[in-house]
């Protein structure tokens, strides 16, 4: 193969994205890593308050770096479920012969952190009205126990929906999504990843939303809702894996309801 259809053989390309891949996973966990240790498990926007969080409304700073935060989160959380898409992008790049294999599959991962840049927005946003109204703890967690009790029979509820396995099957399935969902050139590869992050993010929605009532520091959480997000997508029997978590949820919720 030429120069101009781009160095290197689909084994080679497969390390260098791979490399990438863990580079930046590695980096987001680093970042929450660092503020867990910092905060102290408190308030990441509380740099040097001690025990007292502060009760005024955020200012912009903090909104920037609250936005920051649930970026790294999301990211952390979805990154490893998107590592297939982005590895098989890459490999058909290379058969169908196209330039620029990295650049494209840069950008085919920017269309990814897009969404979720998107997600981290919502999240930002949410968490300021209820820190406004004083509806958040020291931990950044909703207060109230019923919001999580309600949190996570809606998310059992939605883990037997159509939409939900429809997604997932895109996820479970990265080959069909390529082949049908092709475009050519840089800007294509950006659309495609945006397009592929809409059906990951489809899927994981409402377990992604489980980490705000529970904290957006909340390790443990974070640690499991990834490890649920795996196994749906990567064991033989992810449907049935879906399908059984939303029992199990919506029985934890209706437990934490009616003690």
């Amino acid at each position: 193969m030429s120069r101009a259809s781009g160095v290197g053989r689909p084994g080679v390309d497969r390390t260098v994205v791979l490399t990438l891949l863990v580079l930046l996973a590695a980096l987001c966990w680093a970042c929450l890593l660092f503020l867990l240790f910092r905060a102290g498990r408190m308030s990441p926007l509380v740099a040097g308050a001690g025990s007292h969080v502060r009760v005024g409304p955020y200012h912009a700073d903090e909104l920037a770096r609250l936005l920051a935060l649930w970026t790294v989160v999301i990211a952390a959380m979805m990154l490893p479920a998107a590592a297939p898409s982005v590895l098989l992008y890459a490999r058909v790049k290379r058969l169908v012969r196209e330039r620029w294999v990295y650049p494209s599959t840069f950008l085919f991962m920017l269309g990814y952190l897009f969404v979720w840049a998107c997600c981290a927005l919502a999240a930002t946003l949410a968490d300021w009205q209820l820190h406004d109204a004083g509806g958040l703890d020291e931990t950044m967690a909703i207060a109230h126990p019923t919001v999580g009790a309600l949190a996570l029979v809606a998310a059992g509820v939605y883990q037997w929906t159509p939409a939900k396995h429809v997604c997932l099957d895109n996820c479970r399935a990265p080959l069909a999504f390529v082949l049908t969902h092709w475009r050519r050139g840089m800007w294509g590869a950006f659309r495609m990843g945006v397009a592929d992050a809409r059906y990951c993010t489809g899927c994981c929605w409402l377990l992604l939303a489980l980490v705000l009532p529970a904290g957006v520091l909340n390790l443990p959480v974070i640690a499991g809702l990834i490890a649920l997000i795996l196994a749906e997508k990567l064991l033989p029997g992810g449907h049935v894996v879906a399908c059984a978590t939303g029992l199990g949820l919506v029985g934890l919720g209706t437990a934490l309801l009616f003690p």
